[in-house]
């Protein structure tokens, strides 16, 4: 059955006036995660409205002030709390979902991912990295096997030099044991081809790696289901 117009048709109205059969959470439960609107999903996690309006009455307004499931993914809690009926509890069980949904997606905790290819760091970074709308440079940490170890957030902005300093992506190798790292940033725009400052951190990089003997294998640039491999297209040579 379609749920077409269900995040408006079920508004309006407190969740325990609506028959069983229309609660989310009931039919959550009966037919499963995909029965249900993405505003009901919402509504499912935050549980309970406010006087005067049901829990969906509130997730629809939070799905129309993102407009999409997708921007929905990338706002953060004090985006959300500039939505009235979304406090900071609301706001925190919203931005967890959706982190574990990422943590999912990314499969955190399985097995060592061992790195062999480009490919293999943007399908474990893009589900994550593709929707951000600002730039993130990442480091990936490896073993001696090229073994992810972790992965850590080095700075968050329009990626440049006083933001991304050797200091702080050779400190977080050393804390981690790195043998090796793989450096990652996306492009917001979706077009992961690298600029001239993109190239010019990653030559400095390389070559702070090298005096402390933590190589610094690749650097992956994520765009929108795209990517780009310095290491694929020859940049990493820089003597």
């Amino acid at each position: 059955m379609s749920r077409v117009g269900s995040e408006h048709d079920v508004a309006g109205r407190g969740i325990r006036e609506m028959p069983p059969s229309e609660r989310p959470m009931e039919r959550l439960l009966e037919f499963g995660p995909e029965a249900v609107s993405t505003a009901e999903l919402i509504a499912v996690i935050i549980r309970c409205g406010r006087p005067g309006e049901s829990a969906v009455d509130v997730a629809v307004r939070v799905l129309s002030k993102c407009g999409t499931a997708r921007k929905l993914a990338t706002a953060g809690v004090h985006e959300l709390l500039s939505i009235p009926g979304i406090g900071p509890v609301r706001a925190a069980q919203i931005v967890a979902a959706i982190e574990l949904g990422r943590r999912v997606v990314v499969s955190e905790g399985e097995p060592k991912l061992a790195i062999s290819s480009a490919k293999d760091v943007a399908d474990l970074l893009m589900p994550a990295m593709r929707y951000l709308e600002k730039e993130e440079f990442r480091t990936i940490f490896l073993d001696t096997r090229n073994r992810v170890i972790d992965n850590a957030t080095i700075s968050v902005g329009t990626l440049n030099s006083s933001i991304v300093h050797p200091r702080e992506v050779f400190r977080a190798a050393i804390r981690a044991g790195s043998a090796g790292v793989i450096l990652a940033h996306n492009h917001p725009s979706g077009d992961p081809g690298p600029s001239p400052e993109d190239i010019a951190i990653t030559k400095r990089l390389v070559r702070a790696g090298a005096l402390i003997g933590i190589e610094v294998l690749d650097h992956i640039i994520i765009g929108d289901n795209l990517y780009v491999s310095f290491k694929e297209k020859g940049f990493m040579d820089f003597g």
